[in-house]
């Protein structure tokens, strides 16, 4: 029934409420149905814990409008652009960058097509390996801290919020290593694809530098709080809010009419945040209540499976539903199921949330629903989805490989947040 909603065009917050409130109904009653939803309701739009989601989407609407990603770019650019394949080496960092204090996939991806594609068509750059690289940088949105998709999961599963954001540090890094293995690999075969830039001399570098200090001190300063107690990720949250507002307001970027823009958009996207969470929590009732995880924790049991290949099943679904699931639908549906499942089987909930969010990565950029490539698309009319989904496969193939590392070592992810302890 919730996939039949879904296809019709239903939103998922809405799909996902009418089918547990129904469910929850036919396994009890009317009447607790509706007071549950009401409660969930009252609970979560009233949750301090919550005021995470729209104090992040604050701070990265501030980022958007200062304008940072030309600086971002030109930083990366400084250093790396005189090298084969160089430029969109730049750009992955930059996404990276960008990403770091923004938090959105999409937005990284739109943003830094207008800052890198008329430069990198300026020096010859074939349009798949350009396009390429924003959309496969674009996806580090998600993972790099603050992610709204880590703020989500650790919600959904309770998992301290701080620890999956320093967990998200070095596969974040990985992830830009990889990106950039994946660019000198495809120049080393095609030199034509990626002809090398101009080499900027040291001067030029340390002023590139000069223009984005602020965000690194803001970004160290979150991240540090965290690690070292000083604050809560709700806090860090306002902290980062307020410094992103002071940044944008110094680089004189904001206005009275800007300033109510953001706020419109930090409060619509945050409706539509709360509305999809709790959805997500009533269906997580109904299908707890309906005895589905304890049902497949059973299953598995009896067929006697290694837990290993368990979470190799769940990762290799989690790609199959990249095929035709956006990001948000595929981890609010799947983390109610899933979860329970590996946490009977004694996995660290913050190794699989890191999991989680890397295969969800890779869905942003796979045919035929990949996300980012839509998006680019709309971004760059004279490009053809086709031509971008040709350029992002070295780079499914670096995030595969990414994703076997941090399954096979997982103290990629857990030796940050072990340090905490």
């Amino acid at each position: 029934m919730l996939f039949g909603l879904l296809f019709l065009g239903l939103p998922i917050g809405v799909g996902m409420m009418m089918v547990g409130v129904v469910g929850f109904a036919v396994l009890t009653d009317v009447q607790p149905s509706l007071a549950m939803f009401g409660q969930i309701a009252y609970d979560t739009t009233l949750s301090y814990n919550l005021s995470v989601l729209p104090l992040f989407i604050l701070m990265g609407n501030f980022i958007s409008q200062s304008r940072l990603a030309e600086d971002l770019y030109r930083l990366a650019y400084a250093f790396m652009g005189h090298l084969r394949g160089g430029l969109a080496m730049a750009t992955v960092a930059a996404c990276g960058g960008f990403s770091a204090v923004c938090g959105s996939s999409v937005a990284t991806a739109a943003t830094m097509a207008k800052v890198s594609i008329p430069i990198m068509r300026q020096f010859g750059y074939a349009d798949s390996l350009a396009v390429g690289a924003i959309a496969a940088g674009g996806t580090l949105g998600i993972l790099i801290p603050p992610s709204v998709m880590l703020v989500l999961y650790g919600i959904l599963t309770e998992t301290d919020i701080g620890a999956l954001f320093i967990a998200g540090i070095f596969p974040g890094i990985l992830g830009v290593a990889l990106y950039s293995l994946a660019v000198w690999v495809s120049t080393a075969k095609k030199p034509q694809l990626a002809p090398p830039g101009e080499r900027t001399d040291w001067p030029e570098r340390w002023r590139a530098v000069g223009r984005t200090w602020p965000v690194l001190v803001l970004f160290l300063g979150i991240m540090g709080g965290l690690y070292f107690g000083i604050f809560t990720p709700t806090e860090a949250a306002g902290v980062g809010a307020m410094g992103a507002f002071l940044f944008v307001l110094a680089r004189g970027f904001l206005n009275l009419r800007a300033l109510v823009r953001v706020l419109i958009e930090t409060a619509a996207i945050s409706a539509k945040m709360f509305i999809v969470l709790i959805g997500a929590l009533l269906f997580s009732n109904f299908i707890n209540v309906a005895g589905l995880p304890a049902m497949l924790t059973s299953w598995l049991s009896e067929i006697n499976v290694p837990p290993l290949w368990v979470v190799i099943l769940i990762m290799v679904i989690y790609v199959a539903l990249g095929c035709v699931l956006e990001t948000l639908s595929m981890l609010l549906l799947t983390i109610p199921i899933f979860f329970p499942i590996v946490n009977s089987l004694g996995f660290d909930p913050v190794w699989f949330g890191i999991l989680v969010v890397v295969v969800i990565e890779i869905s942003l950029i796979t045919p035929p629903i990949g996300l980012n490539v839509f998006v680019l698309s709309s971004v760059l009319s004279d490009v053809t989805p086709v031509t971008i989904f040709r350029g992002v496969m070295p780079f499914i193939a670096a995030d595969i490989v990414r994703l076997a590392l941090i399954f096979l070592i997982p103290g990629i992810a857990l030796f940050l947040p072990g340090l905490m302890n």
